[in-house]
């Protein structure tokens, strides 16, 4: 779990007066970061996190609103990434565990009972499914919902490749393939042999810059 004192990723360094106790410090720097809508809401879950040793909801770099998003949720990368750094570790969670920390970072409930209508999820929600139905909302097409998914799941630093495992990848283009409803098995066929190349030279991940190369069959 990262600890609060972590560096924070930023454009622009944060000043907070010196004589600010430390733990109100890192508050403060988490809730400037991260711009909860909230922020009474926000600060009750960010404090029962870090007496419970939880990672909090908060973001580890500052950013806005994709403009691509089909609308304004509230929701950006870096808040999804968040969710995947509380939540990643299990396959597979309850959809109150889910709500509680979309709500914690102070998304809203409607876009929440949106995504599981949509999936289809009931009690059991399959992480990843959940997450790249998610990432969709961010994005004007699957190309990007996967580019986004990859920058979300990848343990590459901020600017690198944003690799992630190829079975992984595969799995969720079809899943969004099924839900999207209109393309073609031949489709997804073409992209997973145009990109099986580089898979292969990847020791079996695949980067966006690889299913987005202008040569790469389109995904949709």
């Amino acid at each position: 779990m990262p600890h609060p004192d972590e560096p924070y990723y930023c454009s622009q360094q944060i000043n907070i007066p010196p004589d600010f106790p430390d733990i109100l410090k890192q508050f403060t720097k988490a809730a400037i970061r991260t711009q909860p809508k909230d922020v009474l809401q926000w600060s009750t879950a960010y404090f029962q996190a870090m007496t419970s040793g939880e990672i909090p909801p908060m973001k580890q770099r500052m950013d806005g609103p994709v403009a691509t998003q089909k609308k304004d949720t509230g929701l950006t990368i870096e808040l999804l990434k968040t969710m995947n750094r509380q939540l990643g570790k299990a396959k597979t969670l309850e959809r109150k565990d889910i709500e509680d920390k979309w709500l914690a970072l102070c998304l809203p409930k409607e876009s929440l009972d949106d995504l599981f209508r949509l999936g289809d999820f009931t009690d059991s929600v399959e992480w990843h499914k959940f997450l790249a139905l998610a990432c969709s909302l961010l994005a004007d097409n699957i190309a990007t919902a996967l580019k986004i998914l990859c920058e979300v799941l990848t343990s590459d630093p901020p600017g690198g490749p944003a690799k992630i495992p190829y079975k992984t990848w595969l799995d969720l283009y079809r899943y969004l393939a099924t839900i999207d409803g209109s393309i073609p098995k031949n489709t997804i066929e073409d992209v997973q042999s145009y990109v099986m190349y580089y898979v292969e030279k990847q020791n079996g991940m695949i980067m966006p810059r690889n299913f987005l190369n202008p040569d790469c069959p389109k995904l949709f």
